[in-house]
């Protein structure tokens, strides 16, 4: 376990980073729980999360604008995902600027889409920062909050693994059992 929060501590930031970059809403969650126990420092863990979010996101739309539809005729695996989100684009319009981020399945593509759209960067980079604030506000905050169950969880776990040999043994000292009984039956 020490070896474990000594790597959280050492590696932790660039795990958020990496995180942030893709859907990574479990990295964010588990270092903002780790951070309400000590072991991250949660304004870290929150500049890490926007910012990179920010610039991946931006970046991706800088992409979709510059290379468009050609982007999609070039991976055209991806049609399904950029359909769903020209789709919802068209029909929510900022709406779907301001929360694509929380969209499982198109959230990476989305931008991409957005820029392919055409949507102006003027447009688009004030409601990109205004969304990752609301991204990472509700998922740092909600990795915080968790962060409470953690602890009690991490305080128990002496208890949990002493109860859980003890339920492996016995569903061992059952099982032989078993196999001996029925083997006893069979040569009756």
């Amino acid at each position: 376990m020490e070896s474990f929060l000594a790597f959280v501590q050492e590696w932790g930031y660039i795990a958020v980073f990496l995180g942030a970059i893709v859907e990574g809403e479990t990295v964010i969650l588990t270092a903002s729980a780790l951070s309400a126990l000590g072991y991250l420092s949660f304004p870290k863990v929150m500049a890490i999360t926007f910012c990179t979010t920010v610039v991946v996101d931006q970046g991706l739309f800088m992409l979709g604008r510059r290379y468009g539809p050609a982007f999609f005729e070039r991976f055209p695996k991806l049609h399904p995902k950029a359909d769903k989100a020209f789709r919802l684009l068209h029909r929510f319009d900022k709406w779907f600027i301001l929360l694509f981020r929380f969209i499982y399945g198109i959230r990476v593509i989305s931008p991409i889409v957005i820029g392919a759209a055409k949507v102006e960067h003027k447009r688009f980079a004030p409601l990109n920062v205004l969304s990752a604030l609301i991204w990472t506000g509700v998922s740092c905050y909600s990795g915080y909050m968790m962060g409470d169950v953690l602890e009690k969880l991490l305080k128990n776990l002496e208890t949990v693994k002493h109860y859980l040999m003890l339920g492996v043994g016995a569903a061992a000292f059952i099982a032989v059992a078993y196999w001996c009984w029925k083997k006893r039956k069979k040569r009756s």
